[in-house]
């Protein structure tokens, strides 16, 4: 069994990874689940409560039962973090280091392997920062997965789509 903490960012996208959670989980997985604030307005907390079992991270300021530095016991607890899915916003505040709120904070104290799963409109996936930064990731041992092609949310049609959840599924479960 793998303890996996999954981020959640504000792209519609976000939908999806509630396959994730709840395939995770009926594979005997533990799953905890932090979601931005911009992803709670696709999708609330209590679906991916549901999904998880688990209680979820929603903030940085949020009050405990216990004594617990949320962010430190979650990545010293986690065998793989993904963000899933990951939009330019977090993956640009990831790559600069920036940790200005649970997810960004978590990720930035996490050892394990660490997988970034994009999903954005194809002229921010094609856009140079954004490859500059998916780059910058690559670098420093992320696992950035591809994109799908196909029709977008925004009508769009091309690359960043996110990549069908079977397949994250699959990539958070290899063995390294």
């Amino acid at each position: 069994m793998k303890s996996i903490v999954l981020g959640v960012t504000g792209g519609i996208a976000c939908y999806k990874a509630a396959e994730v959670v709840g395939a995770l989980v009926k594979k005997g997985h533990h799953v905890d689940v932090i979601m931005t604030e911009n992803a709670q307005k696709f999708v609330t907390p209590l679906t991916f409560q549901t999904l998880s079992q688990n209680r979820v991270i929603t903030g940085m300021f949020e009050p405990v039962d216990d004594w617990d530095v949320r962010h430190v016991s979650l990545a010293r607890k986690a065998d793989v973090f993904a963000v899933v899915p990951a939009t330019a916003n977090v993956i640009g505040k990831i790559a600069a280091g920036i940790a200005d709120d649970m997810l960004t904070t978590t990720i930035m104290a996490a050892r394990c392997r660490k997988i970034i799963a994009p999903a954005m409109n194809t002229a921010m996936w094609e856009n140079p920062v954004v490859r500059d930064n998916l780059q910058k990731l690559r670098d420093c041992g992320y696992e950035v997965l591809g994109t799908a092609s196909g029709r977008l949310a925004c009508g769009d049609t091309g690359a960043g789509k996110l990549l069908p959840w079977e397949q994250i599924v699959d990539s958070i479960l290899k063995e390294e």
